[in-house]
């Protein structure tokens, strides 16, 4: 590469690092949107790369400023999921074993955790990247694409076993049921989402009313929050290596998010090491943040905001074996994960400072009060509605001991029916 190209790529790979850091910290602020931001303003984003590396590279800077936002988003959204309760749609289900740890005064372990599964997620990630490009380009992309409602079957199957053990099978299958009446009204039904700030997602209410709001409440009660102590880097690079398979099944099956597949490994691991369960998400976060670029360069598809933002502004660029726009991007992930890495520790030291010296009873009535008035600002007074009928569902585990992943049927019915429906002839 020539040097204004070197140049405008490191200077992007920073600004999206800051970006990534900025939505990663900020509960309901999505690197989606930021994604979405970036390609709305392309020409006047384009034009200030190209007077750096030249008209024809500045799309490639660009993709590498959305890529880092995403790498970055990915290790730091388990900060304010740790500390305040606030769930991004990738880590909703690690709420809770985070919150165990923060009220014995190892919030800073999670963190940890997290860094180091989204360390290891990335890292697995970016070396299978190209070897993945061949095999799909192999015919594995059809067989992927054959196995869909198969693995998605799978999955929802394996979460209602998990309730069967724990002795609470009914009414595993009833929260599951429930939970997806409440992602079909969110995905399917024309309900308003239009804030203050214009018009947001839906799936941060009900995310948040479904894993966040029901520990919050449950924190009014815990007195106050320890001080937090940091022991240093838990052992939780198996961990890590467990989440990597798991992101290579959220990364390519539509539907099987990571919060899915967080789920499916939730009912592997032993409920007494939640650390482990924590870097496991975090890995299938970043795995699947890195994934959809390689799912992007074989089909064309993205399988997030960021990557269809990335789709649109490379096109054909992206396609083929290892190109050479696939390698920049690919570069600036690896970059942006170190970087990530180092933010994620920084930053939980400062979270674990403020929450050792909170009261949680008031600081529960602060970050509800606070879950709220983002709802209200991002989806408006239908986000309200769509909160609070997430937060009834979002009890249920509680009142009849189930696991708390069961809710994930919020996510997994809507892909379910649209699979049935697929298979369904139509009428004449």
């Amino acid at each position: 590469m020539d040097p204004g190209t070197v140049l405008a790529c490191s200077l992007s790979f920073l600004i999206g690092a800051g970006l990534g850091t900025f939505s990663g910290l900020v509960p309901g602020i999505h690197v989606n949107a930021l994604a979405s931001f970036m390609l709305a303003f392309y020409p006047s984003v384009a034009g200030f790369f190209g007077e750096i590396s030249g008209p024809e590279n500045a799309g490639t800077a660009v993709c590498c400023c959305i890529m880092s936002a995403s790498v970055v988003h990915s290790f730091l959204d388990f900060v304010p999921s740790v500390f305040i309760g606030a769930p991004d749609s990738e880590d909703s289900v690690s709420v809770l074993p985070g919150h165990r740890l923060l009220l014995a005064g190892r919030g800073m372990e999670a963190v940890r955790a997290a860094a180091a599964g989204s360390l290891v997620g990335t890292s697995c990630a970016i070396a299978l990247a190209v070897p993945f490009q061949i095999l799909m380009h192999s015919g594995g992309r059809e067989i992927m694409e054959s196995a869909t409602p198969f693995a998605v079957a799978a999955v929802s199957a394996i979460l209602i076993t998990a309730q069967f053990r724990r002795g609470s099978g009914p009414a595993g299958i009833a929260a599951f049921l429930i939970s997806g009446a409440v992602g079909l009204g969110v995905m399917f039904l024309p309900i308003p989402s239009y804030g203050i700030a214009g018009e947001g997602s839906l799936m941060f209410p009900m995310l948040t009313g479904l894993f966040g709001v029901p520990v919050l409440l449950g924190m009014s009660s815990a007195g106050k929050i320890p001080e937090q102590e940091d022991c240093g880097n838990p052992e939780v690079a198996r961990s890590g290596l467990r989440g990597v398979i798991m992101g290579c099944a959220a990364g390519w099956f539509p539907g099987i998010t990571a919060t899915a597949g967080a789920s499916v490994s939730a009912c592997f691991m032993p409920e007494n090491k939640p650390e482990k369960f924590i870097a496991a998400v975090a890995s299938i976060g970043s795995v699947t943040a890195v994934l959809s670029l390689v799912t992007l360069s074989v089909s064309g598809g993205g399988r997030s905001g960021t990557a269809l933002a990335i789709g649109k502004i490379a096109g054909d660029s992206l396609s083929g074996i290892a190109s050479e726009t696939f390698m920049i991007i690919l570069l600036a992930a690896a970059a942006s994960s170190l970087t990530g890495y180092i933010l994620t520790i920084g930053s939980g030291k400062l979270f674990a400072r403020i929450a050792g010296s909170a009261d949680s009873r008031s600081l529960s009535r602060k970050v509800f009060a606070a879950d709220v008035i983002l709802v209200l600002v991002l989806t408006g007074p239908f986000g309200l509605i769509v909160l609070a009928v997430s937060s009834l569902a979002g009890f249920i585990p509680d009142y009849f001991g189930t696991d708390r992943t069961i809710l994930c049927g919020c996510l997994l019915v809507p892909v379910i029916l649209m699979n049935l429906r697929a298979w369904t002839p139509l009428s004449p």
